[in-house]
């Protein structure tokens, strides 16, 4: 594969991987609560235990993606995750649901983190932002498209059959991925030997634990709009169909998209990090409880608008951090623990989320308890040393 197309590839593996991550979110307002008897509560506990399994597994398959390559173990996932996307069709009551996601979570750890893993060989320090950003504009984008492509196949035929229909690229993608995806460039880009961490140190050290949290305040903010957005617009337009749903819920993230790859490219140009996390991360924060007390639906939208821009800006910047001082077999384990750990939020945000709604009859609580903890996470990032500086 010519280098050039390396990163618009990876790009599209991203998009796929993400959508088949999230797309349970326009399942359940659409027929599948309702058809399999879910509380919410139960949706939400079924869209976060996905994390769990890829809890578990995150670090050794981010080990084994640099031991085997990246080829070969990048396929494997992508076989994997693609089998059981497709198996989510067939979902008989919710047991069987929460046993999928969570095996689809199994199958899946590794994928991003070896990723970010295979960029830092292709491009250095001071390009890694932009380069994080254009990567993860995936991420907005599957969520836009993905909303409005899913909307469309559950208007013309149903839920189940979307999952079907957006399993399957997975599968074939891997075997793209198989025979032409280069395991690293010959010149790969890497830290020079004495900036390199031990692995043990890497999966101890405060600073690590720190960024984990860092990136659990901005991922808890993400999952929470992935999975209840659109139920959210449900509630704000309940006479409007299922796709003017779709579109209505993809455009914080076209607008997420564009500050994504902006703000990136402004923190390489400036070289500042800290504060290209953590701003974004307290202007969303601060935006959510602010729509609480917004009755006009347009208005409540422009607020949860902005919590996505937040979001979305503070996502490529971040993984700027530990790539500056983590190197070799202790990047692949650290960034794979920051990750994992982050992702406890994809558990703990719609679990959390649905179980106050549940509880309260109302979406505030939870919401406001995104905005807290994206505001703690931002505090947090902005003690935090250059990514440079000597530990």
């Amino acid at each position: 594969m010519p280098r050039k197309l390396i990163l618009p590839f990876l790009c599209l593996l991203y998009f796929v991987n993400y959508l088949d991550r999230v797309n349970i979110g326009f399942a359940g307002p659409n027929g599948m609560s309702d058809e399999l008897g879910l509380t919410s509560t139960v949706f939400g506990f079924a869209s976060g235990v996905f994390f769990i399994g890829y809890l578990l597994l995150e670090v050794p398959s981010n080990l084994a993606l640099h031991r085997f390559g990246a080829r070969r173990w990048i396929a494997r996932i992508m076989i994997s995750w693609g089998i059981l996307a497709t198996a989510m069709a067939f979902v008989p009551n919710g047991t069987v649901l929460i046993v999928l996601r969570f095996l689809l979570g199994v199958a899946e750890a590794g994928f991003f983190p070896g990723i970010i893993l295979y960029l830092t060989y292709w491009y250095p320090q001071e390009d890694r932002a932009r380069i994080v950003a254009l990567f993860m504009v995936a991420v907005p984008i599957s969520t836009a498209l993905g909303a409005t492509f899913s909307g469309l196949l559950i208007q013309w035929t149903d839920w189940r059959t979307m999952f079907l229909v957006e399993g399957l690229p997975a599968i074939a993608l891997a075997f793209v991925v198989w025979f032409w995806l280069p395991d690293k460039p010959a010149d790969a880009v890497e830290q020079p030997a004495e900036e390199h961490w031990p692995l043990k140190k890497a999966l101890t050290h405060p600073r690590v634990l720190a960024l984990s949290f860092v990136y659990f305040g901005i991922v808890y903010g993400l999952y929470t709009l992935g999975f209840f957005l659109p139920t959210i617009i449900k509630g704000l337009a309940p006479d409007a169909g299922v796709v003017e749903r779709g579109l209505v819920n993809a455009i914080p993230y076209v607008l997420g998209a564009v500050a994504m790859v902006l703000w990136a490219r402004h923190g390489d140009r400036t070289g500042e990090r800290k504060w290209h996390v953590a701003a974004p991360m307290l202007l969303g924060g601060a935006a959510i409880p602010f729509a609480l007390h917004l009755d006009n639906p347009v208005a409540a939208m422009v607020a949860v608008s902005v919590c996505a821009i937040g979001v979305c800006a503070a996502l490529p910047t971040f993984w700027a951090l530990p790539t500056s001082f983590l190197g070799g077999t202790a990047a692949a384990g650290g960034i794979a623990l920051i990750n994992s750990l982050g992702n406890v939020s994809g558990f703990a945000a719609p679990y959390v989320t649905g179980w106050l709604r549940d509880l309260t009859g109302t979406q505030k609580t939870g919401l406001w308890v995104v905005g807290i903890t994206m505001v703690a996470a931002a505090v947090v990032a902005l003690v935090q040393r250059a990514g440079t500086e000597k530990v």
